[in-house]
């Protein structure tokens, strides 16, 4: 993935950090505290930045895959097309044919 399409996410993550930081600063009395809060901050920024690129990704695949159905349809019209076309154009032939016989 590219920096610039995830520039806002990392913009908010960081921000997120740096007010969690600057939150647990009144605490820095209780260290675990402060460091398991900055953490969980950090992990939860990096969930969020993951969960971005994996639904871009999906975003992706429904894209690709949509399209490999539209081909694939548009295949299967013509190729059913051209079956009925000579489908038609045997049956004409057995129709002319039987008229002529009828006729004589």
């Amino acid at each position: 993935m590219d920096i610039r399409e995830n520039f806002v996410d990392i913009i908010l993550a960081i921000v997120l950090i740096i007010s969690t930081l600057t939150l647990v600063m009144r605490l820095w009395q209780d260290l675990i505290i402060a460091v398991a809060t900055t953490l969980m901050m950090v992990s939860l920024a990096g969930l969020f930045l993951s969960l971005g690129m994996k639904i871009k990704r999906l975003d992706e695949n429904v894209i690709a895959r949509e399209r490999t159905m539209r081909v694939n349809l548009d295949e299967l019209n013509r190729m059913v097309s051209n079956k009925c076309d000579s489908m038609v154009s045997h049956v004409g032939e057995i129709v002319s044919e039987l008229s002529r016989r009828v006729y004589r």
